[in-house]
């Protein structure tokens, strides 16, 4: 019987972030921070990420800047954001007394801007924090998440600045993937999200032109997720598992089976990103099949399904 919004056996403990259930929202799915809440109970979420704050507000890219496509839906925001002082005055005090945790969610040009802006989080009150190096939609997106060597003294500064929070880090779904996370861990990273979108490109036949304004974006839903299934088996198997660091798994996750697949592949918690705008029940959903598949396993906490693949 659920208890609340959540049943016991969903309890989930993400580095040193307590969260009633393994599912977190991904940046900037709630809106800059809960406006999801006028249509979706946030009880059955563990956490939301705020979306990607930077130093100065960013108007972002021009429309058209979100599309369907035939597996999930490409986006170019452009990490559009009200600036990390309008967020603190306007939202920060809210955000302490939600029904779940919320992870601040951190973007930059520069190893001082990450720092400031999660410094600021910090001093809010937030507990935990993620940063954004791996967003594929502006011209320096990319920047520290394209190079180990270029990530390390990013993630070092912030948690050297920060050190009292949960610090994640959001990487992309390529081939450096599992040099990444050894980079970012080393560095002192608390935990990882795996993975952002996937740069892709849509192009209109009639008018031979790209559907998004920017040209390319990045792919999200249930296209992508079996690219990252295989990302978290590979980076918990020989990195973040040996570590005790633990991973959200993100990308394409559309129902129970779904997040199950990234917690037996390896994940602690599991990201929820296109799901929210198809379905904003959809937690409610997952949660609940989650704790049915739990009591079918016959553990009595997920976690002891984490990482529990068979050969």
């Amino acid at each position: 019987m659920f208890v609340g919004a959540q049943r016991e056996n969903l309890r989930t403990t993400l580095a040193a972030l307590s969260m009633a259930t393994p599912l977190v929202a991904a940046a900037g799915t709630c809106g800059v921070l809960d406006e999801l809440a006028e249509v979706s109970d946030l009880h059955w979420l563990g956490a939301l990420t705020t979306k990607s704050i930077t130093a100065a507000s960013r108007q972002g890219n021009a429309p058209w800047r979100m599309i369907e496509t035939k597996g999930g839906m490409l986006n170019a925001i452009g990490l559009a954001n009200p600036g990390i002082d309008a967020f603190v005055r306007d939202h920060s005090a809210r955000a302490n007394t939600l029904a779940c945790r919320v992870i601040g969610s951190v973007a930059g040009d520069s190893i001082d801007e990450f720092v400031q802006v999660a410094n600021a989080f910090a001093t809010a009150g937030m507990q935990s924090v993620e940063l954004n190096v791996s967003c594929p939609n502006t011209v320096d997106g990319r920047h520290f998440g394209s190079d180990p060597a270029s990530l390390a003294p990013l993630v070092k500064a912030v948690c050297d600045a920060i050190g009292s929070c949960t610090i994640i880090v959001k990487l992309p779904p390529d081939g450096q993937t599992l040099h990444l996370a050894a980079a970012a861990i080393e560095a002192g990273a608390n935990a990882l999200t795996l993975c952002n979108t996937y740069p892709a490109m849509h192009i209109d036949p009639e008018s031979r032109r790209p559907s998004l304004s920017r040209g390319s974006g990045g792919l999200s839903g249930p296209g992508i997720h079996p690219i990252v299934v295989r990302i978290v088996h590979e980076v918990h198997h020989h990195v973040a598992g040996p570590a005790r660091v633990p991973i959200i798994g993100l990308g394409g996750v559309m129902d129970w089976r779904d997040a199950a697949e990234f917690i037996v592949a390896g994940a602690t918690a599991v990201g929820i990103g296109t799901a929210l705008l198809v379905d904003p029940a959809a937690p409610r959903k997952i949660a609940k099949g989650l704790s049915a598949w739990c009591d079918r396993q016959g553990v009595s906490n997920i976690g002891e399904l984490v990482g529990s693949l068979r050969a």
